[in-house]
């Protein structure tokens, strides 16, 4: 091969790394509410952005990636998947119901498809609510309730709905906002980096189950002094990344307050979580549950 044929190769090896690095992440955000609608989601009275979506745009601006905003469950399918790199979920409920927010839900076939696009080697992130989708054994129209909520207080492992599965993790319930710490186990994971070794703010905590054993935690909840019986537990996972089939999920139980959107290092996390979903970046996400909550499996009392 000559010198300049050489150079030519070269030359269209770098254009395609290029253009490929150059190629923005394509990210829908996805906020129906069958169940409980939280006010971050909430869009004006005229149509216009929630908040959480306002702070999506311009982190979006700022980080190669383009937010595409909907709360139509409708428009799931094999086709309509295959146009973005990443769903992030701040959903609730059961989105196959038309439920609290009125919007139309998510067909059989749409949450099937859902599912596979995952397995198949989708992005998958979801932030707080993301996780009260689809209760095992819970088919409301409109939030769940509070008495018909059993079902969260045992652990229902194979029985538990596909979504769940895919998660790696199910809401159980949530005390009072309060300042409470969690603590950081993957400092190396994207936007983990400059978190320190814990994380002490005022939030609404949700209290979890279900946990996939092939978690990677990326960060642990402190019980210890928590107001509420919904923390009478040993410590559990708040946030992990893990595979599904070919595909990442990446979660964090936070992100109901309007500030804690607002703050530097909750936009750094999501960043990194979607870039990590995306393939654009890498960790080691070898399963440490048992290393760093062992008894995440000890469930509060019912209430």
């Amino acid at each position: 091969m000559n010198t300049r044929l050489l150079w030519f190769v070269g030359f269209l090896s770098l254009t395609v790394v290029s253009a490929f690095a150059d190629t923005p992440i394509k990210v829908l955000f996805f906020s129906k509410s069958s169940g409980w609608e939280h006010d971050v989601i909430k869009r004006g009275e005229d149509g216009s952005r929630s908040h959480a979506e306002k702070v999506l745009a311009q982190l979006g601006t700022k980080n190669n990636m383009v937010f595409i905003f909907s709360k139509d469950g409708s428009k799931f399918s094999e086709k309509y998947l295959a146009g973005f790199d990443v769903m992030f979920f701040y959903a609730s409920g059961n989105l196959q119901k038309r439920g609290t927010d009125g919007n139309p839900p998510m067909s059989t076939k749409g949450k099937a498809a859902l599912l596979e696009w995952v397995a198949q080697g989708g992005g998958f992130v979801a932030v707080h609510a993301g996780s009260d989708c689809f209760h095992t054994y819970e088919a409301f129209e409109g939030n769940t309730p509070k008495d018909a909520r059993g079902f969260r207080y045992r652990l229902n492992g194979e029985a538990s709905d596909p979504y769940i599965k895919m998660l790696g993790g199910e809401f159980t319930n949530h005390g009072p906002q309060q300042v409470a710490t969690a603590r950081v186990i993957t400092s190396q994971f994207p936007g983990f980096e400059k978190l320190g070794s814990e994380l002490s703010v005022k939030e609404e905590w949700y209290s979890l189950k279900e946990f996939a054993p092939d978690n990677h935690v990326l960060l642990v909840m402190e019980t210890a002094g928590m107001e509420g019986s919904e923390y009478d537990r040993p410590n559990y996972p708040l946030a992990w990344a893990r595979s599904h089939g070919n595909g990442r999920v990446w979660f964090n139980a936070m992100g109901h307050r309007e500030d804690v959107w607002t703050a530097d290092y909750f936009q750094r996390m999501m960043v990194g979580g979607i870039n990590w979903a995306s393939g654009q970046s890498d960790a080691s996400i070898a399963p440490n549950i048992l290393e760093v909550a062992p008894d995440a499996d000890a469930l509060p009392p019912p209430r």
